[in-house]
């Protein structure tokens, strides 16, 4: 496929008043500034607003740089290894389809489905988020009020067009960026001593900081801070209804990470400066307590009298924008899956927008049962869904560095010219490598105190490590099935085509 991709190519067009059709391609209508968006909002979310707190008090504010930084610099190398190659391929599959294509059918098979339960059961969780988030103003309404109103909203959007999603995420995650721009300015004005005494270095000598705990702490922060990064791959995902993929792919690609990391070390270093890592209200931050985020604390700092409303708002806009994106990726992720004959063909139909209608409404049944099980018992079966969606996401990201590597490998064992790639990821073969590597120890390490008592936690090791189990049946299943193998890299399919 060249450079002038087709806007959507029409295979059949149903009868009867269903307004259903199958087509070849999604319709390319997210421009440069969606995808902009798209990749910077998927990255900043509560993980920031809320436990960049947590994560200063576990490991003192050095150690939650050196963490953070270093999980920023292995999600560099994977979005530019992604970049390359939905530069070369735009497809909605993204990952999925570069998997099957570049290493394994299975491998695409696992990372497609587990993708899809990762963002539908991540919708569930931020139905319930936003139902907490609520009851900040509105204590007397149940929750389950808020969720269905929230369930309503994001499903038109959705249903709409892929340029309403564009829009609504931009406009979600606008939000979100400025906010975190007035933060970094404020906090900068605290810091040197505007309006006020400078606080200087005292709380990065504080105690043990500015590094407590030591590895054991800075490894567990490798885990959050993974968590609050995810959600940057989204922009692969988008990639197969960018209005012009082999342009607007690098620009965001380059951009993103200079501003998360900016962002994100940026926060960092003023919560570090302001507050001390032993302020017990870093560790109390979460969804349920909006007036001890380290934003809220630092506003009200600087005066602003109502910052804990201001920051409850933006953490709703932060958790719709999640949702709204988690439908988005897992309706595209399916719809890919069955064009690609590993998900039920009915999956593959859109409608006359181009939108891919019954991914969309399983993706919601799924996430509302999910949703449902939170309001059961003590709620245990949910959390060992919300554990399989954080060992997934690191999980699909070892996939992306495993088949940027052998894509390039292929390209180079094929004979085929560096130069036609539109986008090339930087430090190759060092990125993937890297990225491989710390995706591993993070997946290994999850839990790794459940393994250091007197006996082992197998309670815990379950309920942390259930995702793998679950990815590997997928694979395994699929592979035996099948009778898929490692496909030699002299016969890695490198051709454009997207059917």
């Amino acid at each position: 496929m060249s450079g002038n991709l087709k806007i959507e190519k029409s295979l059949s067009i149903s009868s009867g008043d269903t307004g259903i059709v199958e087509t070849g391609e999604l319709k390319r209508s997210l421009k440069a500034r969606h995808m902009n968006m798209i990749a910077i909002g998927g990255a900043i979310g509560t993980g920031l607003f809320v436990a960049s707190g947590a994560s200063i008090s576990t490991a003192g504010p050095g150690g939650a740089l050196i963490a953070y930084g270093a999980i920023g610099i292995m999600v560099y190398f994977l979005m530019t290894s992604l970049g390359e190659m939905a530069t070369y391929l735009p497809l909605s599959g993204s990952f999925g389809t570069y998997a099957a294509r570049f290493v394994d059918p299975a491998l695409g098979f696992a990372i497609g489905w587990n993708y899809w339960l990762n963002w539908a059961t991540c919708l569930a969780a931020e139905l319930v988020a936003g139902a907490i988030i609520m009851k900040f103003w509105f204590p007397e309404i149940p929750g389950y009020y808020w969720s269905g109103l929230f369930l309503v909203l994001l499903t038109v959007l959705n249903l709409l067009s892929t340029r309403a999603y564009g829009e609504s995420e931009f406009w979600f995650a606008g939000i979100k960026v400025i906010t975190v721009v007035i933060f970094l300015f404020t906090g900068a004005m605290i810091v040197l001593g505007v309006g006020g005494n400078a606080p200087g270095f005292d709380n990065w000598h504080t105690g043990d900081a500015p590094f407590v705990g030591g590895f054991g702490a800075i490894l567990s922060i490798f885990m959050i801070a993974g968590f609050s990064f995810q959600g940057t791959e989204l922009v692969g995902i988008a990639a197969g209804e960018s209005e012009n993929p082999e342009k607007n792919i690098p620009k965001a690609i380059n951009t993103v990470f200079w501003r998360i990391m900016i962002f994100y070390i940026g926060a960092l270093v003023i919560i570090g400066f302001i507050l001390p890592y032993t302020d017990e209200n870093l560790l109390k931050s979460d969804v349920e307590n909006v007036a001890v985020s380290p934003f809220t604390l630092i506003f009200s700092r600087a005066g602003l009298s109502i910052a804990a409303s201001l920051m409850n708002a933006v953490i709703l806009t932060s958790v719709l924008s999640c949702a709204n994106s988690g439908l988005y990726a897992s309706a595209r992720m399916l719809y890919a899956m069955a064009k690609d004959g590993k998900a039920p063909q009915v999956f593959g139909k859109l409608n006359q927008r181009g939108v891919p209608v019954n991914a969309l409404y399983i993706t919601v049944a799924f996430g509302l049962l999910a949703f449902l099980a939170s309001l059961i018992g003590d709620g245990k079966a949910y959390i060992w869904l919300l554990n399989i969606t954080g060992m997934i996401g690191f999980i699909v990201w070892l996939g992306i560095a495993i088949s940027h590597y052998r894509f390039r490998r292929a390209f180079i064992k094929q004979g085929r010219d560096l130069n036609e790639l539109k986008y090339r990821a930087k430090w190759f073969p060092f990125g993937p490598l890297f990225a491989l590597a710390l995706c591993f120890i993070v997946i290994v390490g999850q839990n790794y105190n459940a393994f250091l008592g007197e006996s082992i936690d197998w309670y815990g090791v379950a309920v942390s490590y259930i995702g793998i189990p679950i990815f590997v049946a997928a694979y395994l299943g699929y592979k035996y099935s099948r009778k898929t193998k490692l496909i030699p890299l002299d016969q890695v399919d490198l051709s454009r085509h997207t059917g």
